[in-house]
């Protein structure tokens, strides 16, 4: 676990974060819900890879992956954390 902390990116997480709580707020549907980490794995890769001015190599891809999975555990660890629902 501690080598996934060498390829999170916190930038690419944060923006991931942000995008994925007004996804959950502006469209509260189970339909789109359980897509939510798929899309911010796909925007953490487009982030990293924009951000590496467009290189792609397997760390970049790894990195806005993790970046963007990380971002909606932490999603549900604050929402956890503050007694959000559950």
């Amino acid at each position: 676990m501690d080598i996934l902390n060498d390829y999170i990116v916190v930038i690419v997480m944060a923006i991931c974060l942000c995008v994925g709580y007004i996804i959950k707020n502006i469209i509260p549907t189970d339909k789109i819900n359980r897509f939510i980490p798929l899309i911010m794995g796909v925007l953490g890769v487009a982030l990293n890879i924009w951000l590496n001015e467009y290189a792609i190599t397997p760390e970049i891809v790894l990195g806005g992956l993790a970046s963007g999975l990380a971002s909606t555990g932490m999603y549900e660890m604050f929402r956890n954390f503050i007694g959000g629902e559950s």
